[in-house]
């Protein structure tokens, strides 16, 4: 099978337990409004290579990552589900950990076996009101919401990432929404609640693409305590 990759960080520590070779995969269906990474969007963009190749490269850094593993990470990996089932079976075969960082927005029917293959799914919810969710990233959430009972189903561990949007996705009323959802999940096994930010916003300026959340804040640090405050109280698993 051949993929296409947008890039690769060879010592990444924020994408799964341990030390990770991070690949960052080609092409996304979303337009998420706060992306620090639309330069991976377009799925014909990025560098073509077979699964054995990628495979061979992270040879090179399995003394780094023995403890940690590999996360595919995008744009949104599961576009090339068929590319990631040859890979991770390949991988699993040498006992490597891997995971999955998804938007969740891939139908089941095309995402399920890998799905299925990798140790951990670092699922985005986007948002939990579907209009919102689709204000944001161009699509509502039916497919994420599908994508984690799928895991509960399955048992497949999961880390929830959620980023804090003020105005969006920091309100009040969305952030008890969202939990109250999620505490029925006994798959979710983290919660990273994520600070909004905007340090891909150059990126969004070189690709002449309009940045909607230019005079949006970022969230103080009594609204990030108050999120944490909110997800804690319906005894989700929140990282410090």
């Amino acid at each position: 099978m051949k993929g296409r990759i947008h890039s690769v960080e060879t010592f990444g520590a924020l994408d799964g337990p341990g030390i990770r070779y991070v690949v960052f995969m080609q092409g996304c269906l979303l337009k998420c409004r706060y992306c620090h990474n639309p330069d991976t969007w377009d799925a014909c963009d990025g560098k073509e290579m077979q699964a054995n190749e990628l495979i061979k490269q992270m040879d090179r850094y399995k003394s780094f990552i023995s403890h940690g593993g590999v996360t595919f990470s995008g744009g949104e990996p599961l576009l090339q589900h068929e590319f990631l089932e040859e890979v991770i079976t390949s991988l699993k075969k040498s006992g490597m950990h891997t995971a999955i960082d998804t938007s969740g927005a891939v139908p089941l029917k095309q995402s399920h076996r890998a799905i299925s293959l990798a140790d951990l799914i670092l699922l985005d919810i986007k948002a939990i009101d579907p209009e919102l969710c689709k204000d944001i990233t161009g699509m509502d959430n039916a497919n994420a919401l599908e994508t984690l009972e799928f895991c509960d189903e399955q048992n497949k561990p999961v880390w929830i990432r959620y980023v804090m949007v003020p105005g969006l996705t920091l309100e009040e009323e969305q952030l008890e929404k969202t939990a109250k959802y999620l505490r029925g999940y006994s798959c979710i096994e983290r919660v990273e609640l994520l600070p909004f930010h905007k340090m891909g916003e150059y990126k969004w300026e070189q690709l002449n693409r309009e940045y909607t959340l230019k005079d949006t804040p970022v969230p103080t640090p009594e609204q990030i305590a108050k999120a944490v405050e909110i997800f804690r109280k319906y005894k989700l698993p929140v990282k410090d």
